[in-house]
């Protein structure tokens, strides 16, 4: 018992080591996206909404890049515990091969996007100026496939705080460079920087991708201790096996991520009838979840590589208790996060807005976001050990299920139907939430276990066969 103990506090410790980094870049990423909201509406109202809508536009193709990507770290993370050097550097460039040729294919997209956005109708300032920042944000996409490659790269070998380094500093030019694109300079009447409004802030985001990128190779290039992984020393030509074998992995993922983020964006536009302070209050919600998130998603991103990383290293045993160690931490952090947001909920709200009606509203919603941040914790370290033991295909299939096939016609049914009670509006898609995100819990929590079943199974058998195959005859 004394030493299971011992194993588990130091499990606990190195995936803490592992995730504290990330947790601060998920947050600093996630502030880029609000710092670009807020200086759009401080120019104007026009201005915002068009990045509200150029940001949802794009958002899902950015994910889906990262989605392919995040089936790179557990991989590397496997090498690394087999101390199998020699094969990351092939498992990186084929990764970069891939995302990049998606990148570019996205890119191309920007050439056909003024017709498509032809079709869409809205006022044609707000048209002109989406789709400035669409194209701009597709012409990043390059660079952002670039940079999460070499991100997993490196959080694979369990190196998170350059992440969090770049990141940091991808904000901190993220700012000064929206007021510049937003605003222009203008010097003795020499217009120096044109004044680009909400468009700015995509050429911003563009800039700030591809300066993470340049900053991730410079790392992976000069630091001495990943010289040893000679990831620019010898080039290995695309490999049609190792591509499927990614996009195995990693479409899984890319979509699991989708059917997540399209489930609440498609929330919002089904409350839209109920008014704008209905849905001002599920935003606020949403918007505070989200950032709470980032605590259980940095623990489950920590415990893919560290299950990764044990699977290498042939150590089953460690693997379950990397798995056991981040449920504790993430189950335990959110005793601390949902204390916080019921004792604090109006204050947090008050933060959003001044309007009576929607503080109201959105108090009574933030309790449901308390009871909410459980399943969401539990779910989000299931899918990331299944994403640790390379189970990804059932991780997605298990995410449409309960996303889609339970969550959302729960929301419906409450929120938009008087079948069993009067229509709930957004409280009504909030239960929904809970209900999907529950069932999501449970179906990954059960995988997992079996998974670790099966695995020690098959080390029993073949335990038992060699010694059986060892044994002197009689």
């Amino acid at each position: 018992m004394i030493n299971i103990s011992a194993g588990f506090y130091l499990e606990l410790k190195r995936l803490a080591a592992v995730a504290w980094p990330l947790l601060i870049a998920q947050v600093t990423q996630m502030l880029m996206g609000v710092s670009d909201t807020i200086m759009a509406g401080r120019y104007s109202s026009l201005d915002m909404a068009a990045v509200a809508i150029g940001y949802g536009a794009t958002i899902p193709l950015l994910i889906f890049l990262q989605g392919i990507c995040l089936a790179l770290s557990p991989q590397i993370a496997r090498l690394d515990g087999a101390k199998n050097t020699q094969d990351v550097a092939a498992w990186v460039q084929q990764c970069f091969y891939l995302v990049t040729f998606v990148g570019i294919v996205f890119t191309l997209l920007s050439f056909v996007l003024p017709s498509v956005f032809n079709q869409i109708d809205m006022a044609s300032d707000l048209r002109n100026e989406t789709l400035d920042y669409v194209q701009f944000v597709l012409f990043a996409a390059p660079g952002f496939a670039i940079y999460q490659t070499l991100r997993n790269y490196c959080e694979g070998l369990s190196r998170t705080r350059p992440t969090m380094v770049i990141m940091v500093i991808g904000l901190l030019i993220n700012i000064p460079a929206n007021y510049l694109f937003i605003n222009g300079i203008e010097v003795d009447g020499v217009q120096w920087i044109p004044e680009m409004g909400g468009a700015g802030c995509g050429l911003a985001t563009m800039l700030v991708f591809y300066g993470m990128a340049l900053s991730t190779f410079l790392y992976t290039l000069k630091q001495k201790e990943l010289r040893q992984y000679e990831l620019y020393q010898r080039w290995c030509l695309p490999s049609l096996s190792k591509a499927k074998t990614l996009l195995s992995l990693g479409l899984p993922i890319a979509f699991t991520l989708l059917a997540e983020v399209t489930l609440f964006a498609i929330s919002a536009i089904l409350l839209s009838p109920f008014g704008a302070q209905t849905v001002a209050a599920h935003q606020i919600a949403l918007n505070f979840s989200a950032l709470i998130f980032m605590l259980p998603l940095s623990i489950g991103l920590a415990v893919a590589i560290r299950i990764g990383y044990s699977l290498g290293e042939d150590n089953r045993e460690q693997a379950k208790m990397a798995y056991k160690a981040a449920m504790a931490m993430a189950v335990s952090t959110v005793f601390f996060t949902t204390t916080f947001t019921v004792v604090n909920a109006s204050w947090i709200v008050t933060m959003y807005t001044a309007e009576v009606e929607v503080i109201s509203l959105a108090i009574s919603l933030l309790i449901l976001a308390a009871i909410f941040q459980f399943p969401d914790a539990i779910q989000v370290i299931g899918a990331n050990s299944l994403r640790g033991y390379k189970d990804n295909k059932a991780m997605l299939l298990i995410s449409l299920i309960a996303y889609w096939g339970i969550g959302f016609p729960v929301a419906l049914t409450l929120g938009l139907t008087d079948w069993l009670v009067p229509k709930m509006a957004a409280k009504g898609f909030w239960i929904g939430f809970i209900v999907g995100l529950s069932s999501a819990a449970i179906m990954m929590t059960a995988r997992v276990l079996y998974i670790q079943k099966k695995l020690n199974t098959r080390q029993t058998v073949s335990s038992t066969q060699c010694c059986e195959h060892d044994a002197p005859s009689a």
